[in-house]
């Protein structure tokens, strides 16, 4: 039991690890929702509807245009928020 606990933990924090900033520019519904707090289908469609009628955002602040998210929840992701190419 205590092995698997250990294992589990291991994993847990590679994948942490592992998780980088989300390129709001090139992530995809699944990557959106998963990946940003306060982010569900609905906003991740939203976002991606926004980016192909307006092109790509500038800046992680463009998102406060994207119709239901709000800046609490840009500023609860913007640490794990990007823009760049």
């Amino acid at each position: 039991m205590r092995l698997y606990a250990l294992l589990c933990l291991f994993f847990l924090s590679t994948s942490l690890v592992l998780a980088g900033p989300v390129n709001i520019n090139h992530s995809n519904a699944d990557e959106l929702e998963t990946e940003l707090v306060g982010i569900g289908p609905d906003k991740a469609t939203a976002i991606i509807q926004y980016r192909q009628d307006h092109g790509p955002f500038t800046s992680v602040d463009d998102l406060v245009n994207v119709k239901g998210v709000g800046q609490k929840t840009i500023d609860k992701n913007r640490e794990n928020l990007t823009v760049a190419e």
